[in-house]
């Protein structure tokens, strides 16, 4: 008896121990299972979207992209004005219009005396800015001032330009007188002439004495001797080439000239 007590006793504690080695193994499989649920539980949310076999939502059609405008090129800033020149230039063969400041009379003038002028017109070059304004002052010599011997000879009134004066400052001038408006003036009976025509008188006086023989022929004769000197006079007075105050003269720059600018 006392030996199948033992046996029992041993069987029991076997089995105690048994069970509580199951226990044992329950308690560490539920843990697991716990453990596993957790982290099921704690998936992010992509994680359990894309585990479920849902299909996406539709997407909207693609709308055609805008059409790009055709942007128009950006305007080109105007280009600087260029700088103004300092100086400005008539060019050779311009002609210039000038007004005599006094009256020229070859009676008194002579070869070497000065002459004055001025402008009448303004002097523009290529791009018709104006180089001498009118009224601008000109100087120039008397070459030459020979009065005509007789109405069928001619005289001779010849000028030469030298400088001009703009805005104070004198300039070079190399130019031709084209024309100029001249007039032609009898002197009338100088002294000259009256010793002529006294030459005359006196010698039909002595042609009438001679032919006639009286006093009515010396007078006769006298009288064509008189005319006779009168018609020798006008036929060797000089006639004088004037040039008005006034009047006007035309040049022609043979060079180019160049004043500053105002």
């Amino acid at each position: 008896m006392i030996t199948l007590q033992k046996h029992s006793s041993h069987l029991v504690a076997l089995l105690t121990a048994v069970a509580l080695a199951g226990c044992v193994k329950s308690d560490q499989a539920n843990q697991s299972a716990d453990s596993t649920a957790r982290n099921l539980t704690l998936a992010p949310t992509e994680s359990t979207a894309a585990m479920k076999d849902v299909p996406p939502p539709p997407t909207e059609a693609a709308k055609p992209a805008p059409e790009k405008k055709t942007s128009q090129p950006a305007a080109k800033p105007p280009a600087p004005k260029p700088a103004a020149p300092t100086t400005l230039t008539a060019a050779a063969g311009t002609r210039m219009s000038l007004a005599a400041s006094d009256s020229i009379s070859t009676r008194q003038a002579k070869a070497g005396d000065a002459f004055t002028a001025t402008v009448g017109q303004d002097v523009k070059d290529a791009a018709g800015r104006v180089v001498i304004p009118a009224g601008s002052a000109v100087q120039g010599t008397i070459v030459a001032a020979e009065p005509a011997p007789n109405p069928n000879a001619s005289g001779q009134l010849t000028l030469d330009v030298k400088s001009v004066s703009v805005r104070g400052t004198s300039y070079a001038v190399d130019a031709t007188v084209e024309s100029m408006d001249t007039v032609m003036k009898g002197r009338g009976v100088t002294k000259a002439d009256a010793a002529k025509v006294g030459g005359g008188a006196v010698a039909g006086a002595l042609v009438g004495k001679l032919l006639g023989k009286n006093a009515k022929g010396a007078v006769i004769g006298g009288a064509v001797g008189a005319a006779a000197g009168a018609a020798a006079a006008r036929a060797s007075r000089d006639i004088d080439i004037i040039l008005p105050k006034g009047a006007a003269i035309t040049i022609k720059l043979n060079k180019p000239l160049t004043v500053k600018r105002a």
